[in-house]
């Protein structure tokens, strides 16, 4: 009867106690990976903090990079800031020294008398619209000048050159095509008949001096005209 007893004793004791070994078992699991997790969580957190770091570095040095080059394009702006005002300087003086040459040309001009007038204009087959380039004929016609220029043994001979132009298209427009056209006509002259640069004056006065109605075909070619003077 003891021994039925002490046995019933036992297993009661082994039954009540088994729970209590599976739960630490279960508990000592957990808490490893539980561990583990934390573990690779701090490892991560590590790995992350060293690439923001990296990446602090990566933007410091791109700052870095983005100052310097903002200094190199403000000097740069700066240094053609001052070229862009020593050429407006130079155009100044350029358009100074040009001004008084042709006062003084002018002067020179107006002390003188007329010898002949040559004009070359586009109803005569020469100049054509918008165009400064000098056609065979009006090559032709200064090629003639130039002959009656040589007869004139021992004179003084000036050249004045003005150029014209309708009223088509914009004032300024006009203008710099009458320039050229009338440079046309001094270049002609200096390379092919070697006129001195000092003996001609050209002037523009691109749609201001009319000699017929711009409201006409007929009247806008006669304005697209050169006038040559030869004075003495």
């Amino acid at each position: 009867m003891r021994k039925s007893l002490l046995a019933a004793s036992l297993l009661s004791l082994t039954v009540a106690m088994a729970p209590a070994c599976a739960t630490k078992k279960f508990v000592r699991t957990e808490v490893g990976t539980v561990n583990s997790k934390v573990d690779t969580l701090s490892g991560t957190v590590e790995q992350t903090q060293s690439r923001i770091q990296q990446d602090e570095a990566r933007i410091g040095q791109v700052d870095s990079k983005a100052e310097a080059a903002g200094k190199s394009a403000e000097a740069a702006q700066n240094s053609a800031n001052q070229a862009q005002a020593a050429a407006r300087q130079v155009d100044t003086k350029v358009d100074k020294v040009s001004a008084d040459l042709t006062a003084t040309n002018a002067n020179i001009a107006a002390g003188r008398k007329l010898v002949y007038e040559v004009t070359l204009s586009e109803d005569q087959g020469n100049f054509k619209f918008n165009k400064s380039d000098l056609p065979d004929e009006a090559k032709a016609r200064l090629d003639a000048v130039v002959g009656q220029l040589k007869g004139q043994t021992g004179k003084d001979i000036y050249i004045e050159i003005e150029g014209h132009t309708d009223n088509v298209g914009g004032k300024e427009t006009n203008y710099d095509i009458g320039m050229k056209r009338a440079e046309a006509v001094k270049d002609y002259l200096y390379t092919q008949h070697q006129i001195p640069l000092h003996k001609i004056n050209v002037i523009s006065y691109g749609e201001d001096k009319p000699v017929a109605p711009n409201n006409t075909r007929a009247g806008r070619a006669m304005n697209r005209r050169v006038v040559v003077r030869v004075l003495s």
